[in-house]
């Protein structure tokens, strides 16, 4: 064969190649539509109440998703809530860009969704697969339906008097729907879970909460009711609001005291670490490890016995003077310059060095150890997140898990953890929150403001 006829025979071979490939092209941009994508419907919670959150995720990972829609139904209503377009792959492309997942982070509800109402309604999710200039394919569908839920839990306060001071405590006696799932007292943005109410009737329940020493307004103090898809009922119950002052005080803090007391909280406290002066490792104890110290108190509150241990007034130490007084503002000075402030939450009580430290009630220690800025410190489950709190102590005659009985020594007075003297820290704590101890040596305010609304469940001995 000739030179001519070799190159004939080429391009003729050529032309059969581009032609197959130009026929494969499109015969791929007339059949070759995307694949099924597949579509998964997650609500966060088991129905649809104010907002409900919704995620829908869309996947196809051959061309890549073309378009996706969310659409919800009740009755005659029809809503599209979210849609996305997207670029696919060309037919006869099989690698490049594409969308081969998204997610829709939706919320449904009364809020969103204009003209909503209790009932069923159906998420509808579709996603389009790529399409050719032929091809249209039908979307894939995939459907939920969910009870509309709009009406909060009932809830009725039972209880009288409820009266309650600035750093005090208080309990309220309610009644809740069987809608609700969670119920209880907020002030401000600390929970005070309800409990069912001893002896009671179905859906009776009690809270025992504590106030902040500086709270400001008693609207803070709510009743709750909440139900499964957050449907909230909220009341104001507190009829009369002692809005005590608070003191303040100077604490004059020396190199002295500072060298006395920092290296033994250190070494006692590895996830606190010294700082480059005496003074920011004061510091540092004084804030960050309060703050951590608190923290823990909250956690024991949480996991507090759910049962009364106790039936009598709270215990104080005997023949001890008041050194301080529950919820004093310190301001703490050093070289003349103030250098922090933080809120003593408590009351310091003195008598003879190493005095024996009573146990204000029956209770289950939770706490018997080096306790960050308590020092050797204990701490008594009450129950129902009551506790008592006895620092500073120089030995401890308990131990975590043991059941003692109100009077049983704990411990004796010392001067651990950021003490300047021999003394006792005490203080009552509900869930955390530290409260005034006076109400709970007092068993007339007890016996009125406690026992008294609870009832012949809680059966109190004044």
């Amino acid at each position: 064969m000739d030179g001519e006829g070799r190159r004939e025979g080429k391009g003729k071979k050529l032309r059969w190649i581009v032609g197959g490939v130009l026929l494969v092209v499109a015969v791929l941009a007339t059949f070759r539509v995307g694949s099924d994508p597949t579509i998964s419907i997650e609500p966060a919670l088991p129905g649809i109440g104010r907002r409900t959150p919704v995620t829908v995720a869309f996947e196809e990972s051959s061309r890549g998703l073309s378009r996706v829609q969310v659409e919800l139904v009740q009755g005659q209503i029809s809503r599209v809530v979210a849609e996305e377009e997207h670029q696919p792959r060309a037919a006869w492309v099989f690698w490049g860009p594409r969308t081969a997942h998204t997610e829709l982070d939706l919320e449904i509800g009364s809020e969103t969704v204009d003209g909503l109402e209790p009932g069923q309604a159906t998420l509808i999710a579709r996603a389009w697969p790529a399409p050719t200039w032929l091809r249209r394919p039908d979307p894939v569908v995939q459907e939920l339906s969910l009870p509309v839920r709009l009406i909060p839990p009932a809830i009725e306060v039972l209880s009288m008097q409820n009266y309650v001071s600035r750093g005090g405590a208080g309990v309220v006696v309610y009644r809740v729907g069987e809608s609700a799932i969670r119920d209880g007292v907020e002030v401000g943005e600390k929970w005070f879970p309800g409990q069912p109410l001893p002896g009671g009737t179905s859906g009776e329940r009690f809270s025992l909460y504590g106030v902040r020493f500086d709270l400001e307004n008693a609207d803070e103090i709510r009743l709750i009711a909440e139900d499964d898809v957050l449907n909230r009922s909220s009341r104001s119950f507190v009829e009369r609001f002692f809005a005590k002052g608070y003191k303040t005080d100077t604490i004059q803090i020396s190199d002295q005291f500072m060298e006395k007391v920092v290296p033994p909280i250190l070494e006692q406290t590895p996830a606190i670490k010294s700082q480059e002066s005496l003074l920011e490792s004061y510091l540092e104890i004084n804030g960050e490890l309060r703050r951590r110290n608190t923290a823990t108190l909250v956690a024991l509150g949480e996991s507090s016995r759910q049962e009364f241990l106790w039936d009598q007034p709270f215990f104080t130490m005997p023949n001890a003077q008041v050194m301080s007084a529950f919820a004093d503002r310190r301001t703490y000075v050093y070289e003349g310059q103030p250098v922090d402030q933080q809120d003593h939450l408590g009351f310091d009580l003195a008598s003879v060095r190493r005095a024996e430290v009573p146990a204000a009630n029956r209770g289950v220690v939770v706490l018997a150890r080096f306790f960050g800025i308590y020092g050797n410190a204990v701490v008594i489950d009450h129950g129902y997140g009551l506790m008592s709190l006895y620092g500073h102590l120089s030995s401890l005659a308990v131990s975590e898990g043991q059941m003692v009985e109100r009077g049983q020594t704990v411990g004796r007075t010392g001067e651990t953890g950021l003490a300047g003297g021999d003394h006792l820290h005490f203080t009552m704590l509900v869930r955390g929150q530290s409260v005034t101890p006076i109400e709970w040596w007092d068993g007339k305010w007890i016996r009125d403001r406690f026992a008294a609304k609870l009832g012949e469940s809680f059966p109190f001995k004044p």
